[in-house]
């Protein structure tokens, strides 16, 4: 999804794509029914090849790959590391859009740690790949303001619509030679690896802000969760409060919401699902739940 803005904005430029590679159809719904990535109806739409391998390390992927014979790829939040055999197919080698000011945040889940640990600038980074995770040397950055209700969903949508004019403008420059590769600097690395169901367990003894940016990190997926008589509960969506002072992971529904205390502070639930259920508002929640005075999350 993140990369169709970058492929629109190649495929209306003098740019020749002549293949897209993206991960195989995936099944859902009930009638499991192959559902196409976004990614795969732009380019089928517009009457590109699309490559969907398994496994970047299929020989018959890499052996279609060399035929196609690219001056340079494009990578956009594919999620799968590339063989150095692929990597040094295309003479200009492969220019990826991370979503991070690298060297901060290497690694497969960049917008959703900047939020979990509250952020409030991130930014694209274009950079050539090399063997190293996210190591490779930088073409070019922008940065971008982090807003305080952002989800890991609308701040990917602004990124991803960032990323596609600059990614453009960098290929063309560095094709050109208007541009050189420059090494990422040693200070300041960090990683971002997947996120976990174990990463994303609220832990209420946190103070209401870091519980607020974990429910954020984790929104869409995987859902920051914590449990309920046993039950596992997702909350979707929050805001920080400063009252009512409750013990931590305590409960209560006042005429403003439900509230769930927290070290410092409380966390005003906006959307919350439990287990096998559809999404509710948190006071709507509150009242199918029964609360019981004094009734705590885990």
């Amino acid at each position: 999804m993140w990369a169709v803005p970058s492929l629109l904005a190649l495929l209306a430029s003098d740019v020749e794509v002549v293949a897209v590679v993206t991960n195989p159809d995936r099944v859902a719904g009930r009638g499991l029914r192959e559902r196409l990535s976004p990614i795969k109806t732009a380019a089928t739409a517009a009457g590109v090849e699309v490559l969907q391998p398994a496994r970047a390390r299929e020989p018959e992927f890499q052996e279609r790959f060399e035929k196609l014979q690219p001056d340079i790829a494009c990578v956009v939040a594919y999620g799968k590391i590339l063989p150095p055999a692929l990597l040094e197919v295309p003479p200009l080698g492969f220019v990826n859009a991370h979503f991070s000011l690298l060297p901060a945040y290497r690694g497969a889940a960049p917008i959703q740690w900047s939020l979990i640990k509250g952020d409030r600038v991130t930014g694209i980074s274009i950079m050539v790949l090399t063997e190293g995770m996210d190591e490779g040397p930088l073409l070019a950055q922008v940065s971008t303001g982090v807003e305080p209700l952002d989800t890991a969903a609308s701040l990917g949508g602004r990124l991803a619509a960032l990323a596609a004019p600059l990614l453009l403008d960098t290929v063309n420059s560095y094709a050109a030679g208007r541009v050189a590769p420059r090494p990422q600097g040693e200070r300041g690395v960090s990683y971002a690896p997947k996120l976990m169901a174990d990463d994303v367990r609220i832990d209420w003894s946190l103070s209401a802000h870091e519980v607020h940016n974990l429910t954020r990190g984790a929104n869409p997926e995987p859902g920051a969760w914590t449990t309920y008589r046993g039950t596992r509960m997702k909350i979707l969506e929050s805001t920080v409060a400063d009252e009512p002072v409750l013990p931590p992971g305590t409960m209560e529904l006042t005429r403003g919401g439900l509230f769930v205390g927290c070290r410092q502070g409380a966390l005003l639930i906006g959307i919350a699902q439990m287990q096998g259920k559809r999404p509710l508002g948190g006071a709507d929640l509150a009242r199918g739940l029964h609360l019981q005075p004094g009734d705590r999350l885990e």
